[in-house]
C-alpha cells in the first residue's frame, strides 16, 4: 500500500471511529469460525483495531494481526492486554507480507482487498503465497458490485476476485453476504474463499 494510502488510514483512526471498526467481530467472520473454516495458525490481514482477530484468540486460535496503520494496531495492543490474549498485532504492509517470516494455515481479510485497486489487488495475491502454503486457505470479505456507488471502497465484481487471484488461488467458494458498517446498513459484499494452489 502506498505510504499515502496508509496516512489516509492512520488519520481516519486518529480522528475518531471510522465506519469499518465496529467494535465486534464481522459476523461473517463468527460464522466461518462456528462452522470450524478457520484452522490452523491464523493472519488476520488489515486487522485494523483486532476485533476479529481478537475474536478468534478467545476461541483459542493461534493469530497475527497485521495492519498498515499504527494508530489501529496500537489501539489493538491496548484490547488485547485489556482482555488478557495474547495475540501480536504489527505494523505490516500487505503488498509485502514476506516480511513477517512466517506460514498460516488461514488467513482473514475483512475489508482489505477491496481498497486495492486492480494492480494492487494481484500484488496482494502474491503477497500472500509468501505467508499461506499451498493448501492453505484464505477467506475474504469485501463490497460487492451490487452495493450501490457512493463512498466508501471499490465495489468488487466476481471477475475481480477471480482476476485478482488466478492461477495462484483456486475459487472454492463465492457467495453474496454482509459486510456490517457503523452507523449505516449493511453493505452488500462477497464473502469468498480461496485455497492456495
Amino acid at each position: 500500500m502506498a505510504d499515502s494510502q496508509r496516512r489516509v488510514f492512520d488519520d481516519r483512526y486518529r480522528e475518531g471511529t471510522p465506519p469499518w471498526d465496529i467494535g465486534r467481530p464481522q459476523a461473517e467472520l463468527v460464522a466461518l469460525a462456528e462452522a470450524g473454516e478457520i484452522v490452523g495458525d491464523v493472519l488476520d490481514v488489515g486487522c485494523g483495531t483486532g476485533e476479529n482477530a481478537l475474536h478468534l484468540a478467545a476461541l483459542g486460535k493461534r493469530v497475527m494481526g497485521v495492519d498498515g496503520s499504527p494508530t489501529a494496531i496500537a489501539r489493538a495492543l491496548e484490547k488485547a492486554a485489556a482482555r488478557g490474549l495474547q495475540v501480536p498485532f504489527l505494523v505490516a504492509d500487505a503488498l509485502d507480507l514476506k516480511a513477517l517470516h512466517r506460514r498460516f494455515e488461514t488467513a482473514v481479510d475483512c475489508g482489505l482487498f477491496h481498497v486495492f485497486d486492480r494492480a494492487d489487488r494481484r500484488t496482494y495475491a502474491q503477497s500472500l503465497t509468501e505467508v499461506l502454503s499451498p493448501g492453505s486457505t484464505l477467506h475474504l470479505l469485501c463490497f460487492s458490485d451490487e452495493e450501490p456507488p457512493g463512498p466508501g471502497p471499490h465495489r468488487i465484481s466476481e471477475s475481480d476476485v477471480r482476476d485478482a487471484f488466478r492461477s495462484i488461488f483456486a475459487l472454492t467458494r463465492l457467495r453474496e453476504a454482509r459486510f456490517e458498517r457503523l452507523g449505516a446498513e449493511p453493505a452488500r459484499a462477497w464473502l469468498a474463499t480461496l485455497v492456495r494452489i
